[in-house]
């Protein structure tokens, strides 16, 4: 067998380490929770398919959701329970196969579906009491886990509106959750998906009753008057800034009762003039009680946050050595790259932390921490500073586009401030780390993360309030250009393109969209009939409809800037801007603090056949370790392919084609005696054909 240096040298020093720890004795043969366990570690026991056969495994079976459409993803991570598995389709049908054949066993669409994105599904279970929770839009459903119908005593009629208890009117702003909460006893404990500009609901962590629905207990990730972080906000800051929310996704630590929480950025992603201060608890780990949702502790990983900087996947619960002995821990990677190691009792950090000081805005009404802190220990597993010589190569008139550009834009590493000429973020606001998650080997000590290496571009534009006549040109470059850019055409999936909306939406439908929202679209209710009526118009027939003075907006929410929208920094033909490699796989020993070995991860078919391998590409969805010894992972949108790794060394022993990008986590179970590996093929990414099948992999006869 073939090991590169790297990883032959990271062989030898884990070799110590490896001898002194052991597989788990219990457990991790399911995949009964969203990430295989409470614990988000993406583990499994199960040794049938190991490094000797893995070049083996062929298809068992597929399952073909039948409605993909383009544009459409899946990032579900199915889960396992009794032989049958539950997941979800791309516009949220629930269903549930036999796991060992994938013959469905029924599937249930609900009436608010439609195209959208969903991780997965909870299943909790209590006697003949059999559940699977799911959310679609504002709703949180519970169904019948043998038939797949609505349980008609939780909330009303099966279901509970995740816009009630709030604190607040959100009527009209949309909340949503994408990724399965999680259950301790007979708590379901959610976070939330909110809307990133104002108005926007805030990111409330929820607990709600399993068997009626009825919430049970609430935090404010948005500190209220007496609450502990209410004075890093604005004194009425509660009432009308939205998000810190946590979207990403929670793990459990049963036995000492603690939920861990990431949170996100608070509304609006990019400029805080309006929440001026530190902004405790957006992109924060809290640690609460399960039970109560009473504070234990917490950790701010960014203060007051202009780059969307979200804390994007469960955190992982582990264990690193120290002086000796196994200590639990709870590891959290970052959009940074970087990946924060903390105490699991106390949350004080496993290695040394470094404060820097990192320059202010010049962004009118802008006020930034002055500080920020990062560790010494794990090393960054994505470059941080772009730099000229870090330009693409991959043509003379490509690097001559990318350098010209480049040189127009502020670019003062990491924590360059946004601004109006526009700035770097690198890496960018998809992260290095990704929602995917990560995944962490209890008889290593190693941790697994797929990261991107693509630079993107911050660019302030400001909002003229002013009295006086304005145009439906003005109110969409208000209101919608952040997200969908000043030229409609988006940046798909994630914010569609509106250009010629009209051929695919009628008037009535865009004039309801524009008043109530959809998915993470705020809805405009407090614009008068005639601004939404301009906007529609313009959307519709280009028309800038002229409309007589309005009087300036001065409320609380009002933003003073907006973006140009979500821009990556690409090359003339669509390739990063920078040089590759644009995606790596790395594994992390979070005993030592180092990176154990890195490699390239996933290539452009059409470069390959230019002779222009191994450059890594845009990567989104996780990877999951065995006891086998192998990491299998998908990701990679671009070839298509489903890989399976040596776990020590990073050596590739198998892959395949998928039908479409892997973009989700993929799932490990056994069922009558037999080990499959199964991934969602769902594609949708940067333009990528979208899907709509689940793949399941094992040995022996089809």
């Amino acid at each position: 067998m073939r090991i590169h240096r790297l990883a032959l040298s990271a062989l030898i020093i884990l070799m110590p380490l490896v001898a002194q720890r052991s597989a788990p004795r219990h457990g991790y043969r399911d995949w009964t929770i969203y990430g295989g366990g409470s614990d988000s570690i993406r583990y499994s026991s199960l040794r049938q398919i190991n490094r000797n056969n893995v070049k083996l495994l062929k298809q068992a079976w597929s399952y073909e959701t039948g409605d993909a459409m383009p544009g459409t993803e899946m990032q579900c991570n199915p889960i396992v329970v009794d032989g049958v598995m539950y997941g979800t389709s791309p516009k949220l049908t629930v269903f549930a196969l036999d796991a060992a054949t994938g013959k469905q066993l029924w599937s249930y669409r609900p009436a608010l579906g439609g195209k959208a994105t969903s991780r997965g599904v909870v299943h909790w279970a209590s006697g003949k009491d059999r559940r699977i929770f799911f959310s679609v839009k504002h709703l949180l459903l519970a169904l019948d886990a043998r038939t797949g119908k609505p349980v008609p005593g939780f909330g009303k009629d099966g279901s509970v509106d995740m816009r009630e208890g709030l604190g607040r009117d959100v009527a009209s702003m949309n909340i949503s959750a994408r990724t399965p909460g999680i259950i301790y006893k007979d708590l379901l404990i959610m976070g939330s998906v909110t809307g990133e500009t104002l108005p926007s609901p805030p990111g409330d962590i929820r607990a709600y009753d399993v068997r009626t629905g009825k919430l049970r207990w609430t935090f404010h990730t948005i500190p209220h008057p007496g609450e502990y972080g209410y004075e890093t906000w604005p004194s009425n800051a509660w009432k009308y800034i939205g998000g810190a929310n946590s979207w990403a996704g929670m793990s459990l630590d049963e036995k000492r009762g603690l939920v861990f929480v990431p949170t996100g950025s608070a509304a609006f992603d990019f400029f805080g003039g309006n929440r001026k201060g530190d902004n405790l608890f957006a992109n924060s780990l809290l640690a609460l009680k399960a039970g109560t949702g009473e504070r234990v502790w917490h950790f701010q990983f960014v203060k007051h946050d202009v780059w969307d900087r979200d804390l994007m996947a469960p955190p992982n619960l582990v264990q690193v050595r120290r002086n000796g002995k196994l200590v639990d821990a709870v590891a959290q990677s970052t959009k940074s790259g970087h990946i924060f190691v903390l105490d699991r009792e106390t949350g004080k950090p496993m290695f040394p932390m470094e404060e820097k000081a990192v320059p202010g805005s010049d962004a009118d009404g802008e006020a930034l921490a002055s500080t920020q802190v990062l560790p010494v220990k794990p090393p960054a597993i994505a470059r941080q500073v772009l730099t000229e010589d870090m330009l693409t190569a991959r043509t003379p008139e490509a690097r001559k586009a990318v350098l010209e550009a480049f040189r127009m834009l502020r670019n003062n590493g990491p924590w360059t401030p946004p601004s109006v000429e526009g700035s770097i973020v690198f890496p960018g606001f998809d992260g290095a780390g990704e929602w995917g998650g990560q995944a962490y080997d209890p008889e290593t000590g190693l941790y697994y993360v797929n990261a991107n290496e693509m630079a993107w571009i911050l660019r302030l534009v400001e909002i003229l309030h002013r009295d006086g006549p304005t145009s439906g040109r003005n109110l969409y470059n208000e209101h919608c250009a952040g997200c969908h850019r000043p030229d409609m055409a988006g940046t798909p999936p994630e914010f569609p393109s509106l250009a010629g909306i009209g051929s695919r939406r009628k008037p009535e439908e865009i004039a309801t969209v524009i008043r109530r929202g959809a998915g993470r679209m705020p809805g405009f209710s407090g614009l008068d009939a005639r601004s939404r009526e301009a906007i529609s118009k313009l959307l519709l027939t280009g028309e800038d409809e002229q409309l007589p003075a309005r009087p300036r907006d001065m409320s609380p929410i009002s933003q003073k800037y907006t973006i140009d929208g979500y821009n990556k920094f690409l090359d003339p033909d669509g390739y990063p801007a920078v040089t590759p490699p644009w995606g790596t796989l790395n594994a992390v020993n979070l005993d030592t603090g180092e990176i154990a070995w890195k490699i390239p991860f996933g290539e452009y078919p059409e470069l390959v056949a230019k002779g222009m391998k191994n450059t890594g590409s845009e990567n989104y969805g996780g990877p999951v370790v065995t006891a086998g010894g192998l990491l299998f992972i998908g990701a990679t949108n671009h070839d298509r392919k489903f890989r399976a790794y040596d776990k020590v060394t990073g050596e590739l022993l198998w892959e395949t084609l998928l039908p479409a990008g892997g973009n989700a986590t993929p799932a490990v179970y056994e069922v009558k005696g037999r080990q499959y590996v199964v991934i969602a093929a769902g594609g949708g990414k940067s333009g990528a054909a979208s899907g709509g099948s689940y793949v399941a992999f094992a040995l022996g006869p089809d």
